[in-house]
């Protein structure tokens, strides 16, 4: 389960409790709204779909914690003046970076389950703080409605999942080790369109992690479903087709070399992608 990032914040109020529940959903429902944006600007309609309903969802658990708080006595909104969020419980991981193309249903919904995951913690540790038996049995029943949600996204998840199979191609896939033996290959043909200086480090940066894949035995299946030859021919669609592998890695991986590996690498590799879109198009 991914972890809070900062200790939550005492609540010790019912007002303080039902303003922050609103202002966490409130702040769900804008990030996957500018993620559905991104992806109608993009071009991918199958998944301005997929935002449009976490966006539904969002909007639903919202009207939910209005309607107890109202049932509570307290007036509350999402947009609360004066009340800070916990730092990065809303988490797009990187799909606010990533080319479009390196996106998928599955990725979005794996996107919604981590960060419900990291709302249940929030309220799991908010009831055990609680000052009183009642802002506990309130952070409580958040943390079981959270819970309800994780296992709702999961479901969607799965299907995702087992549509992304049912709708793939025949025939072996690349490992990650053979996207960035690609990308190194690709880097090196673009001395013609930059400063080399700069490009020699992003080259330098594929060979090693090359390296390391092999040395740490890295098992990491890329998302690669749904994109077409042609898209493997773009560095920079590319560049972020290996980027969304390593932060999934970030996400999951339990081993702690491999884990500060995959830090790494998705470190270079934002810093990669930034520069491939700033070149100019081959003639």
């Amino acid at each position: 389960m991914p972890k809070l990032t900062e200790e939550p914040p005492v609540l010790d109020t019912m007002e303080g409790l039902m303003q922050r529940a609103a202002r966490m959903e409130q702040e769900a429902i804008e990030g996957y709204e500018t993620l559905r944006d991104r992806m109608c600007a993009e071009g991918r309609p199958e998944l301005v779909a997929v935002f449009e309903r976490l966006i539904a969802e969002e909007r639903s658990h919202l009207s939910e914690v209005t309607g107890w708080s109202k049932a509570s006595g307290v007036e509350v909104t999402g947009n609360a003046a004066g009340l800070s969020s916990p730092p990065d419980l809303f988490d797009p991981e990187g799909a606010d970076l990533i080319p479009a193309e390196a996106l998928s249903a599955y990725r979005a919904f794996s996107i919604a389950v981590r960060n419900e995951e990291r709302a249940f913690e929030f309220w799991s540790y908010v009831a055990g703080r609680a000052p009183s038996q009642e802002i506990r049995q309130a952070a409580e029943r958040m943390a079981r409605e959270e819970l309800g949600h994780v296992a709702t996204l999961r479901r969607e998840r799965r299907l995702a999942f087992h549509r992304t199979r049912q709708d793939a191609a025949s025939g072996a896939d690349p490992t990650l080790g053979d996207l960035e033996r690609r990308l190194h290959q690709q880097l090196l043909g673009l001395g013609d369109l930059s400063d080399l200086r700069e490009l020699t480090r992003f080259v330098q940066d594929a060979k090693e992690r090359l390296a390391r894949c092999r040395d740490l035995h890295v098992a990491c299946k890329p998302n690669i479903d749904g994109f077409s030859p042609a898209a493997f021919e773009r560095p920079a669609v590319l560049c972020g087709i290996v980027l969304d592998c390593y932060l999934d890695l970030m996400a999951r991986e339990k081993n702690e070399d491999v884990l500060v590996f995959a830090q790494e690498a998705a470190s270079q590799l934002v810093q990669c992608l930034l520069f491939l879109r700033e070149l100019p198009p081959r003639p």
